[in-house]
């Protein structure tokens, strides 16, 4: 009877004998990379995901379409601030090179005009409870030198007049995540306006923004809810407010792009010098480079009055990684090209590419426009972005920079992921976000206390997909299977 029962066996058609093994496939535990790819599927059809989690010798652990290009959104800031690090000197060191200068240029007959000199620095503050990088510092200095004084001048000089990078989208440009820079700016060139609910039926009370005209057509609401808007044309110093606030709520605070950043650095410090008891008889103006349609200085040598020094560059590096700061960035990024000559997008362009040459990217695998991640022409692959984390940890300056990372459920743009889990303070990553792009980038640490190199991104999400969560649940899923 066994001999016939094994005869049939071995006599069984082949459908039959590949039956077994494949029940047996199906009982088995999946795999991880499995796990992860059942996990990125519950984003449904249509999204694409690419994700590469390696350790720090380099061997991928997970990879999903690890060679596609995506759109980076702030993980670009990865790519700008890595290096930063590489290739400026002293970033823990004050940044003199970034100095505002406040200078004084006489004028044959005339009071001297007030030259307000921008060198890149991203932090220079007007507040009034500003502590370091003061503007309250050079408009004290010019009012102990004189009383009187023509025109005050914005020179952004320093920098080629690019004020949005390549792709900027037109409508993010009267908001705080599109607004202009220059290498003169002040205050993250902002305009702040604070809206107070009036009497029902009334408008709302706005204070701040004096730089802006307001064009109040917003209505207080006794019952509903608060649901204000604001419009600017790109180009225009006119906002118009308009929706609905309830009457009983706390105060609004709108914050809205500048255009001209040096014209509005010397407006401000027009006013701040007449507060001071300084009679300023010239109208504030500008100055870009390529020059046109800014004031014209006299041949007359100016004299330096004081500047304003920045703290160190690593510094505003964390501020730039932390909050997804978009004008530091880009600042940044000029102040690359600035070091080798080339102070405009294209030279901080040419830098970020020596050090991912450096890094052993290759360059497919990052194609950029611009250093902060607000152009959708970014394009970049999971696996080069591991590749430069893998290469940035190994550096002298890799534990810095890490630190300069949002850390999941503490801080920064990661402050409320991550928080109720098993990852909490465990991982050091740049998120980004745009217009059907999602990304997340850094390191983690596994429940075992290994670090691993991971790159998680998606494009072309649908507005109803929370591509965020499922990214994070993947990276939870990897972290508990080590």
């Amino acid at each position: 009877m066994r001999a016939l029962l094994l005869a049939a066996l071995l006599t069984a058609s082949p459908a039959a004998a590949q039956q077994a093994p494949a029940t047996l496939q199906q009982q088995a535990p999946a795999t991880l990379q499995q796990q992860v790819e059942a996990k990125l599927a519950e984003a449904g059809p249509g999204v694409r995901f690419g994700l590469v989690v390696a350790t720090l010798d380099g061997r991928e652990i997970v990879s999903l379409n690890p060679d596609g290009r995506f759109v980076p959104a702030s993980n670009t800031k990865l790519f700008t601030t890595i290096a930063a690090y590489e290739l400026l000197a002293g970033i823990d060191q004050p940044d003199r090179d970034g100095a505002t200068r406040v200078l004084l240029r006489p004028m044959r007959g005339k009071a001297p005009d007030v030259i307000l000199e921008g060198r890149g620095d991203a932090r220079l503050s007007s507040a009034p409870n500003c502590a370091t990088d003061c503007l309250a510092t050079l408009a004290d200095a010019v009012a102990a030198r004189t009383r009187r004084v023509g025109a005050v001048i914005g020179d952004s000089r320093a920098f080629a007049d690019e004020r949005w990078s390549f792709g900027m989208s037109w409508n993010n440009i009267p908001t705080r995540s599109g607004t202009a820079l220059g290498a003169l700016m002040i205050d993250g060139n902002e305009a702040v306006l604070r809206i107070a609910p009036g009497a029902a039926g009334q408008p709302p009370r706005v204070t701040g923004g004096d730089y802006m005209t307001v064009a109040n057509e917003a209505v207080t609401v006794a019952e509903g809810k608060t649901a204000l808007e604001v419009a600017r044309l790109p180009g225009s110093r006119t906002v118009r407010l308009s929706g609905t606030i309830l009457a009983g709520a706390a105060e609004e605070v709108l914050r809205l792009g500048i255009d001209d950043p040096a014209h509005y650095a010397a407006w401000r410090f027009t006013r701040m010098l007449q507060e001071r008891g300084v009679r300023v008889s010239g109208a504030p103006a500008a100055l870009y480079r390529p020059a046109g349609g800014g004031a014209a200085l006299a041949e007359a040598q100016p004299v330096e009055v004081a500047r304003a020094e920045p703290g160190p560059l690593g510094e505003d590096i964390a501020t730039i990684n932390k909050v997804s700061q978009n004008v530091h960035a880009e600042l940044l990024l000029r102040r690359l090209g600035a070091a080798r000559a080339k102070p405009d997008v294209a030279g901080g362009l040419e830098a970020v590419r020596e050090m991912l040459d450096r890094a052993g990217v290759p360059e497919r695998a990052a194609t950029l426009a611009d250093g902060s991640g607000m152009s959708p022409y970014n394009r970049v692959s999971p696996r080069g972005v591991v590749t430069l984390l893998r290469w940035a940890a190994g550096r002298p300056w890799g534990a810095s920079f890490r630190a300069s990372l949002p850390v999941g459920g503490i801080d920064g743009t990661l402050g409320r992921r991550f928080a109720g889990g098993a990852l909490k303070g465990r991982v050091f990553a740049k998120t980004g976000s745009l217009t059907a792009a999602s990304a997340v980038s850094g390191y983690l640490l596994t429940a075992r206390g290994e670090t691993l190199v991971f790159s998680a991104l998606a494009s072309d999400v649908p507005e109803d997909v929370r591509a965020t969560a499922i990214m994070d649940g993947a990276l939870e899923l990897v972290a508990a299977s080590r």
